[in-house]
């Protein structure tokens, strides 16, 4: 339960005196309409977005903003409850836009201009709906993340081995990494993030299509065997880290540590790492950010993020939509961004310079970032925003890690992860 707002004005004697006035009075803070937004943050989000709302109610007398920033476990366990109990606040940060779906609201009737969010935003705002039937528009992501390889590039230069270049395939880089650790005497070349999401990229890379027009997500097809035949070989002739897949209680675990610690030359993770990166490497070593490993399909990464989600409980629906729509303008979108060291959702954005307040390696990650969401396919826009995406990616990551420590074959893995992803579509279908 959120606390109650105070008055923003006292009322005295004086101005109870001259309520009969009132109408030709400009509009109070006791009139304002009040909307509430739950927050978390990775970085400084919050912060930023109050300086903004302050900014933005001095312009719109008629609303009051309150920003209650809290834990993110927080607001995933707190809000879906105090949403399906009727007090949930009007607009809410969340990554997991699943658990709300059933309380947001379509902000399209109540926006300026519903086709510039669609011109802006298109890739992202499937994300928040519910299914290819469904046009809505529920929120504005406050970030746009993409996977990437990042380089120790201390270790390939002490390696008098060049970091691939543009176009280079993910063999390419497996040879280069594992180059480098045998040069370097480092125990592995590479390691990836515990995550079906981080694998998804390389594997739509190679050719997996995951989504066929006529059913269900069948996930394994050659393009995914080809990818996952690859990765689980690298695991077991060290070039990749096994540890980081098979060593853990199950669950996404990332390998920032291996990589901080110059145990790995080459570390697939993204841009959500690059605030761990400025702050814990420091002048440890010199490290950047390549450019997507390329397939024969797509030099793609996989996006994801954040967002403020709307909600239909709200007293205030146009006053909501009038708030993110200040948000979304691309320039406040772009001081936004800008101020808390984030991507932009924002297409048009993303081809263009922002002026981050990074440090000289930090400016030149966020724009190889940058350059790298501008190659991310609309296939892994659409995986991103699948309902099935998390029991997909579960079941990738809980197989391939099987298959990985010896525990069933590939083959086993496959018709696995194909009977995992079925079931959950039927469970899902049941609702």
């Amino acid at each position: 339960m959120f606390a109650s707002l105070p008055l923003r004005t006292a009322l005295t004697a004086a101005t109870l005196a001259g309520l009969a006035g009132a109408a030709a009075t400009p509009v109070s803070s006791a009139q304002a309409a009040d909307i509430r937004i739950a927050c978390y943050s990775d970085g400084n989000e919050c912060p930023a977005t109050k300086t903004l709302a302050e900014r933005f109610m001095k312009d719109n007398a008629d609303i009051h903003i309150t920003i209650d920033e809290m834990p993110y476990k927080s607001i995933l366990e707190s809000v879906p409850v105090q949403l399906a109990a009727g007090n949930g606040p009007d607009i809410a940060r969340v990554s997991d836009f699943s658990q709300v779906a059933a309380y947001q609201l379509d902000l399209t009737p109540y926006l300026k201009d519903a086709a510039y969010w669609q011109s802006a935003y298109g890739p992202v705002l499937d994300w928040m709906r519910s299914g290819p039937d469904d046009h809505g528009i529920y929120g504005l992501m406050t970030q746009l993340t993409v996977s990437a390889p990042i380089v120790n590039k201390t270790l390939f230069d002490q390696a008098g081995v060049p970091i691939p270049a543009k176009g280079a395939t993910w063999d390419d880089w497996a040879a280069a990494a594992l180059k480098v650790a045998k040069a370097t005497k480092i125990p592995y070349g590479m390691a990836w993030d515990r995550s079906g999401a981080r694998f998804s990229g390389p594997a739509i890379s190679e050719g997996a299509k995951y989504f066929y027009s006529a059913g269900h997500p069948p996930v394994v097809d050659d393009g995914f065997k080809a990818m996952a035949a690859k990765f689980v070989k690298w695991n077991q002739d060290g070039t990749v880290d096994k540890d980081v897949w098979v060593s853990t209680g199950g669950g996404y675990r990332d390998a920032f540590e291996e990589f901080a610690n110059a145990k790995i030359a080459v570390y697939l993770s993204g841009s959500w790492q690059l605030a761990r990166l400025q702050k814990q490497i420091g002048d440890g070593f010199e490290w950047t950010v390549g450019d997507a490993p390329c397939g024969p399909a797509a030099c793609t990464g996989m996006p994801g993020g954040a967002g403020f989600i709307a909600f239909k409980g709200t007293k205030s629906p146009k006053e909501v939509a009038r708030f993110l729509d200040y948000l979304a303008s691309e320039p406040v979108y772009a001081e936004w961004m800008a101020m808390t060291s984030n991507l932009p959702a924002n297409v048009d954005l993303q081809k263009k310079k922002l002026d981050y307040k990074l440090s000289p390696a930090g400016i030149a990650a966020m724009a190889q970032f940058q350059a790298n969401a501008t190659t991310l396919t609309p296939l892994a826009y659409k995986l991103q925003g699948s309902q099935l995406s998390r029991p997909m990616f579960n079941a990738t990551v809980d197989r391939i890690s099987q298959a990985i420590a010896g525990q069933i074959t590939l083959d086993q893995a496959y018709e696995r992860i194909t009977a995992d992803v079925a079931d959950a579509a039927a469970a899902k279908a049941k609702k």
